[in-house]
């Protein structure tokens, strides 16, 4: 009985391990194919011989950048060309279209007998060059003088002409633009003429012209009268990178020019250039409006300069154009634009005798630096060729 017992125990034993090791495998197959109630995967350490298991990638999640604004890139401006080379070029040119004047005096003057038919060519071809009848009858008296009395020691026949049409034209004038103001203010420049003389190109090229001399400039756009002169203007402005003040199209222009220079004092600029209206259909408007315009102006800061810009192909036109303005406003000084006829360098003595005040600025030419400051020796240079 006693041996019957223990191999009962043993079965019964065997029994109850196995039940165990049973629901120890059936335990484990669980707590590995249950995730943990965090819901996060975990990854159990391999056991021995197994091949470890990789975390499945993570899938970045980009949040979408913010557009980049890009900055428009700035304007290349342009570098104007400096006084003195700009003078050299100038000259250069007036030699070549102007030279006919002067061989055409030359050669009367240099004939072996002048005679009374001699002295009226001289005339007439000085009439032709617009210089004017009163100071054409001046020169022809002081050249009929010199060559009578001094003879051959008054020098050759081109020494006399030039000496005497250098007089004519006035070395003595004071050609400087007055682009200082007083006490710390801008200078003010005022540029009148009729519309189709060059005046809103010019106000540009005058700019250049400061730009090179590094002054600092603002231009007022007070031609309100013509949407096309006004963007032409900012455009000039644009390429050496000079602001410009405009108003609305038909805006009142006084005060378009008053905001200009309110702006150019505020700012310490050093000079300040206001392009005006050039209607010359009625002479009583134009003269209230320029009158209104430059008392405007002087609320803010003296008018220091005040330009005429004349076309010098107009001859005589130009010459009423002139005493229409200097009746107006009180005219400083002059511009002549498109100064490459063949035949018209005499306008120089004639508007300055007109006004009696200097030619300071000549243009020559379309190109953005065809204008320079005018110099009588050079430019009598040049009409003798």
């Amino acid at each position: 009985m006693d041996f019957l017992g223990d191999w009962l125990y043993l079965i019964i034993g065997i029994a109850v391990v196995g039940v165990l090791a049973v629901a120890g495998l059936l335990a484990g197959g669980r707590s590995r194919s249950k995730p943990p109630s965090g819901g996060t995967d975990v990854i159990a350490p391999p056991r021995e011989g197994e091949a470890p298991v990789e975390a499945p990638p993570e899938v970045a999640t980009e949040e979408p950048s913010a557009p980049v604004e890009v900055e428009p890139a700035a304007p290349t401006l342009e570098k104007p060309e400096g006084t003195a080379s700009r003078l050299v070029r100038l000259r250069q040119r007036l030699s070549r279209s102007q030279s006919g004047l002067g061989k055409g005096l030359l050669a009367l003057l240099s004939r072996d007998r002048l005679d009374e038919d001699t002295w009226e060519d001289i005339e007439d071809t000085l009439l032709t060059a617009d210089i004017g009848v009163a100071p054409t009858q001046e020169l022809v008296e002081r050249l009929r003088t010199r060559m009578r009395v001094e003879g051959n020691d008054a020098g050759t026949p081109r020494d006399v002409l030039r000496e005497e049409l250098v007089n004519l034209v006035d070395p003595t004038m004071d050609r400087r633009l007055a682009i200082t103001g007083a006490d710390g203010q801008p200078g003010v420049v005022l540029v009148v003429g009729v519309n189709g003389a060059g005046k809103t190109t010019t106000v540009g090229k005058i700019s250049r012209i400061l730009v090179a001399d590094d002054r600092s400039v603002l231009l007022g756009a007070a031609d309100t009268f013509r949407a096309a002169a006004v963007e032409q203007l900012a455009t000039w402005g644009e390429r050496v990178g000079v602001p410009v003040v405009r108003g609305p199209e038909g805006s009142d222009p006084a005060s378009v020019a008053f905001e200009a220079v309110k702006r150019g004092v505020e700012e310490n600029y050093d000079v300040v250039l206001v392009d005006t209206a050039g209607r010359l259909q009625n002479k009583a408007g134009l003269m209230d409006e320029l009158g209104k315009v430059k008392r405007v102006i002087e609320k803010q800061a003296p008018v220091t300069e005040v330009l005429l810009v004349l076309d010098a192909t107009t001859g005589q036109n130009g010459m009423i154009q002139a005493r229409v303005f200097s009746e107006i406003v009180d005219v400083s000084g002059i511009v002549l634009t498109k100064l490459d006829g063949s035949a018209k360098g005499g306008i120089v003595v004639a508007v300055q005798r007109e006004l009696g005040v200097p030619v300071k600025l000549v243009g020559l030419g379309e190109g953005a630096d065809d204008l320079a400051p005018f110099d009588p020796e050079a430019f009598v240079d040049a009409l003798l060729g």
